[in-house]
């Protein structure tokens, strides 16, 4: 037990919290290939950041004597990656107590100290989306984060910029929340349009009331009593008035094209389908109603309503019009995007730019923020990525992470004590593994061999 406590002691005490690497926010990058993603390909080229932005882009800037010099030779320069659907970084998903939680907000949740930010950033992702879970018809509210590690402010991580989204699911969450078992609307998919529209109908109708009040507390005397403030009902209001960016989860085509006939019967055109694993059998009416489509590369198949797809999907829904981005959904998958948009070549022979785009200014531009990342263009916020190679070839790793111009990951000085697992050779043996070596090893080596002892008897 004296073991267990002294290493419980030495990991309380190690410098676990990684420190943002607050590199000079003046600097140039030189001599890279600059893929700026919306003006074109670049070799040999700098790019040279001012106060967290893009200042200048072109071939052997004149910077000052005294600028801190990144040398990119040999190695690709692009904007930071942008995941439309993520969860990292969150204390919470669901709150899956109502079909509509609207009243939710993810900024509450925030978990500055997550290790997923650090191993998304050394993927190249400066920009999540986290967003609430898909347990609700109407969900809680998201929020678009800045992959600043290190910061012990949650809301330092949020994106101020950032317009509000919301959270909407179709199809076997909602219905398996709260239908089965529970006896609460949606138990099939009708009830989820059910749900979805009965949720603005009440909000149109406490919109109603509340303006009733107010022109009734502007008359002389009035006894006007305010209504009960519904901050549900505000939320949807706000989505109906063009507001809030909905993301929706959705499989199906049919599904996907019911939504979208109900936004447009309400006048909204401000949403985005999230996953739309079918969409390509709808890609006209996502071109022409929609802010796009946020879908996987290549997943389908993990449960019945995901039954059919294709991995031809970002391409089909590209050359059809339909504002594409690449997605992960995944703590794991977050980490190579840009081996998830080369996969777009694959199938369906997208260009360079096109598949890049899928993951940087796509992405940006369905998440409201396509006039302050997404490519590499002057004046825009300095959220850079250096490869060793293409970010589209299979060889390809991310060197060092840039957010607002600060260096975040860098994998020449990667710290262990940013890593989840301590180096025990450092942190273990100095106090310890002497004498652990000598009381432990003895009883860990019985154990195992008469584990093997007595798993081979039982076999035979």
């Amino acid at each position: 037990m004296k073991h267990i406590f002294n290493l419980l002691c030495l990991l309380l005490a190690s410098p676990f919290l990684v420190v943002a690497q607050n590199a000079p926010n003046r600097f140039v990058i030189k001599n890279g290939t600059v893929l700026t993603i919306t003006n074109g390909t670049f070799p040999k080229t700098d790019v040279w950041v001012e106060n967290g932005k893009i200042k200048q882009i072109g071939q052997d800037l004149k910077v000052p004597a005294n600028i801190t010099v990144v040398d990119a030779s040999g190695k690709y320069v692009m904007p930071g990656i942008i995941d439309a659907h993520s969860h990292i970084a969150l204390e919470a998903i669901n709150e899956a107590t109502s079909p509509i939680t609207s009243e939710v907000w993810m900024g509450d949740v925030i978990d500055p100290f997550d290790i997923g930010i650090y191993r998304a950033l050394a993927g190249g992702v400066t920009v999540t989306h986290a967003m609430h879970g898909s347990a609700n018809a109407i969900g809680g509210q998201n929020v678009t984060l800045k992959l600043r590690y290190g910061n012990t402010d949650p809301l330092a991580l949020r994106m101020q910029e950032a317009p509000r989204t919301i959270k909407f699911a179709l199809g076997e969450n909602p219905t398996r929340v709260h239908g089965r078992g529970k006896n609460i609307q949606p138990r099939s998919r009708m009830g989820v349009e059910a749900v979805i529209r009965n949720g603005f109908e009440e909000a149109l109708q406490y919109k109603k009331v509340w303006e009733a009040y107010e022109t009734e507390r502007k008359q002389k005397n009035s006894t006007a009593v305010p209504p009960v403030y519904s901050l549900r009902l505000e939320t949807i209001i706000d989505i109906l008035a063009g507001e809030i960016i909905i993301h929706c989860h959705s499989y199906r085509a049919d599904e996907i094209y019911m939504l979208i006939k109900v936004c447009r019967e309400y006048g909204i055109d401000k949403i985005v389908f999230s996953h739309v694993n079918e969409g390509f059998k709808v890609a006209p009416e996502l071109a022409a109603y929609t802010m796009g489509a946020s879908i996987f590369s290549d997943w389908w198949a993990y449960k019945f309503e995901v039954y059919y797809s294709t991995a031809y999907n970002a391409a089909v829904l590209t050359k059809n019009g339909v504002l594409t981005s690449i997605n992960s959904d995944s703590g794991e998958v977050i980490r190579h995007l840009y081996h998830e948009a080369a996969k777009s070549q694959r199938y369906g022979g997208l260009s360079d730019e096109e598949a890049l785009a899928l993951i940087t200014i796509n992405p940006a531009k369905q998440l409201g923020i396509d006039a302050f990342v997404g490519s590499i263009e002057v004046g825009k916020q300095a959220d850079l990525v250096i490869f060793d190679s293409h970010p589209l070839s299979i060889y390809a790793i991310p060197q060092m992470t840039f957010v607002d111009g600060i260096k975040y990951f860098d994998r020449e000085s990667d710290e262990l004590d940013q890593r989840l697992k301590i180096n025990p050779s450092e942190l273990i043996e100095p106090i310890f593994l002497k004498e652990y070596d000598h009381n432990c090893m003895q009883n860990v080596d019985f154990y195992f061999t008469n584990f093997g002892r007595n798993l081979f008897e039982h076999r035979h």
